[in-house]
């Protein structure tokens, strides 16, 4: 079946996913009229799209079937493919992260950081990520009784973090911080480098987006410059001196390696943890509920992830012929995850439109599944706990001030602008 054209319009819509409710109808209906058929919006290559929970669970799990590097991992228009083609000499990635990677790479260039981030080393970074969740409650409380919780502590805490772990000093925050946005944010006027509105994917900016990745490597390469002559207990020493079977990392991985620590190390906790201040702020009884009952911090983590889910979709390649739902998938085929969608299928989820801290289980989709599941999903699970078991202590109430707002993107997408008005104790 073929998706009616305004629906395949909505969820390649950047604004649609600033607005919500669009790209949220849209799902619904393919999850009960289409759950798994061909989208062909002008300009795109056709695409499945895989709208349910268990399918896209069945695709994860079989990644020599469904490749991700074979073709654009993110999704791209024709013209936009054959640009980063002719840059990348063939390839059809900017970047060759290990988003981008299939096995035997995946695997052997996984191995690399897998350690730094499984929960038994994350625990001992514990006390200085309570630390750092602190200092930012000390701010938000030295703000008086009005902040953007967005901009002011979900931006600024996680990113700390990472940095940290990285290796990147303090005082080049803000510059990771700003090429991070431009990056997810190309569509969004306000976060992009032209200033522009775009159809934000790769190939109405590629320029752009080629520009930010460059600064990217440049800043990058200095560091590795560095690691290599003095190499310090953090991830960019393991990066800048790691080998994979048995050779050094390629220029074009190892800056690749720094770029999705350096961005999706921070932006998706970011997200995650503004949506969920959003939820509270916009429902108070879900805050007072929490607050009253701290046992249900890690539940209020889990939902935020599930209802934010800030990474929208990813692409597979299908490597052999293959039936996925009832439907025949054709070698060379190209499938869209699409993980909002995913996250909110009432097969799995009771009432998945609300939000609800006490959801169990909770098997949301948002860190992908099997072997592409996301290296720093306990790190992100822990600065979230630490943070509302810092903040809840000290804060009495909360409310919107103002109307918030989601960045407009439909990659990575979650709020960018949370106003709120807050009492402390």
């Amino acid at each position: 079946m073929k998706i009616p054209s305004d629906v395949a319009a909505t969820i390649i819509d950047p604004r649609a996913y600033a607005a919500g409710k669009p790209v949220d109808d849209a799902f619904a209906w393919l999850r009960k009229e289409a759950p798994l058929a061909v989208a062909e919006p002008d300009g795109y290559d056709p695409f499945w799209v895989v709208t349910r929970h268990a399918d896209i669970l069945e695709v994860e799990r079989q990644n020599e079937l469904f490749h991700n590097g074979d073709r654009s991992a993110t999704l791209t228009t024709i013209e936009g493919d054959r640009k980063v083609r002719a840059m990348m000499g063939g390839s059809p990635h900017l970047v060759r992260s290990l988003v981008q990677m299939d096995n035997p790479d995946h695997m052997g260039y996984r191995r690399l950081t897998q350690g730094a981030f499984v929960p038994q080393n994350l625990r001992k970074l514990e006390d200085r990520i309570r630390e750092i969740a602190n200092g930012f409650i000390d701010h938000m409380a030295a703000m008086g009784d009005r902040c953007d919780f967005a901009r002011d502590v979900a931006f600024l805490y996680p990113l700390h973090v990472i940095m940290e772990v990285l290796g990147v000093p303090e005082s080049d925050e803000p510059r990771m911080l700003k090429l991070t946005q431009e990056l997810f944010g190309a569509a969004d006027p306000e976060l992009n480098r032209t200033g522009a509105e775009t159809t934000g994917d790769v190939g109405s900016g590629v320029d752009t987006i080629q520009s930010v990745v460059m600064d990217f490597m440049t800043y990058f390469a200095g560091i590795t410059e560095d690691r290599r002559a003095r190499p310090r207990d953090d991830i960019a020493s393991i990066i800048a001196n790691g080998e994979v079977a048995g050779q050094p990392l390629g220029h074009l991985e190892a800056m690749s390696y720094y770029i999705i620590v350096a961005t999706a190390g921070h932006d998706t906790t970011s997200s995650t943890t503004a949506g969920a201040m959003w939820e509270m702020a916009r429902n108070p009884e879900v805050f007072s509920r929490v607050k009253a009952n701290p046992a249900l911090i890690p539940g209020l983590v889990e939902e935020s992830i599930r209802w934010v889910t800030p990474v929208k979709h990813f692409m597979r390649t299908a490597t052999a012929d293959a039936e996925l739902a009832g439907q025949k998938i054709a070698k060379g085929d190209w499938l869209m995850l699409s993980y909002p969608s995913g996250n909110r299928d009432e097969a799995v989820f009771t009432d998945p439109f609300v939000f609800d801290p006490e959801r169990t289980p909770n098997k949301h989709v948002a860190f992908g599944y099997g072997a592409h599941v996301c290296l720093g999903q306990h790190l992100a699970r822990m600065e979230m706990r630490v943070l509302w078991e810092e903040l809840f202590k000290r804060l009495e109430s909360i409310e919107l001030d103002g109307e918030p707002k989601n960045m407009t993107a439909s990659f990575v997408c979650g709020p960018k602008s949370v106003p709120v008005r807050f009492k402390m104790n």
